[in-house]
């Protein structure tokens, strides 16, 4: 079935079953990610949202089958707790959607000093699925929220916590480029377990991963008036923009599909070049190293 900007999460997974499918959907009680997790659950599964702040998850979930935990993606202590209560459930997860993020923060460093957006969006989720990667079942998917990502972007190498000057829309950029590499470089690594990785640009939505930026910032864009309503034609509401989400987590279409970076429910780029394989390694061993965790190394698991 085709999908357009203009199908929700709901049209995407009409005529799907997904009981007895476990996901895990981080962030997954506001924005985006609500809708992510409202939309699976209808469609029958059971979704697990580690949240930074558990009490608001609960009140935001009444009446999904849902269950919380406790998750703070800018502690790495916080990821292996989490990540052990689940594997010592036994359960099999099905389905692992890396919604959770910030954007255009005030330079903010965390743990031993990483930048923030590096530090939650990429290295906290990097972290995350590396250690819950014994319990992805074969055929499991794993769909990690990207953003726009320019075709000539790149990692800032000799200096990836702007320690030597500070823009928080770089900063950003930089997570979400890591985001899409992080998926490609997982997709090539799980391929021998079956499992797929995809990346995920969900496009214009307004919801609180905004909450950095001012009402005259937003203006000053063009995002929005005074009055706060949405100026560019491309915004489209959460359940809309979680439909390619929810594509990437179960379209049967997809099984075959390498690298890929999704946009609308169809796939827009593959980051399978010499470059972007370059790119996918080079972080993958510097996420290794910075984190202490490796489900691929030889021996597996963490330092």
């Amino acid at each position: 079935m085709t999908f357009t900007i203009d199908s929700s999460a709901a049209d995407v997974l009409a005529g799907i079953d997904l009981h007895g499918k476990l996901a895990v959907v981080t962030g997954g009680y506001s924005g985006l990610g609500l809708a992510t997790t409202r939309a699976l659950a209808n469609a029958g599964a059971h979704v697990i949202v580690p949240a930074r702040r558990p009490d608001l998850a609960q009140k935001a979930l009444v009446g999904l089958d849902t269950e919380v935990d406790e998750l703070d993606l800018a502690d790495l202590e916080s990821v292996a707790n989490f990540a052990d209560r689940l594997l010592g459930s036994g359960r099999t997860i099905d389905i692992v959607i890396t919604n959770a993020g910030v954007m255009a923060l005030p330079e903010t460093r965390v743990g031993p000093g990483w930048e923030a957006h590096f530090a939650v969006n990429h290295l906290g989720h990097y972290a995350l699925v590396n250690r819950l990667w014994p319990a992805i079942a074969e055929g499991g998917r794993v769909v990690v929220l990207s953003s726009g990502v320019s075709p000539t972007g790149t990692i800032q190498w000799d200096d990836v916590h702007f320690e030597h000057g500070y823009d928080k829309w770089a900063a950003y950029a930089q997570s979400k480029l890591a985001n899409a590499l992080f998926a490609a470089q997982l997709d090539l690594l799980g391929r021998s377990a079956g499992v797929h990785a995809y990346s995920v640009n969900p496009g214009y939505i307004l919801t609180p991963l905004q909450r950095h930026l001012t009402t005259q910032e937003m203006i000053a864009a063009g995002w929005i008036d005074d009055a706060g309503n949405p100026l560019l034609p491309e915004f489209r509401s959460p359940e809309q923009g979680a439909a390619t989400q929810v594509w990437a987590a179960t379209s049967p279409g997809l099984a075959d599909a390498r690298a890929s970076y999704c946009q609308h429910c169809v796939v827009v780029r593959q980051f399978d070049k010499p470059a972007d394989r370059e790119q996918a390694s080079r972080l993958w061993a510097l996420s290794a190293g910075l984190t202490g965790v490796d489900a691929f190394a030889a021996g597996g698991g963490s330092s």
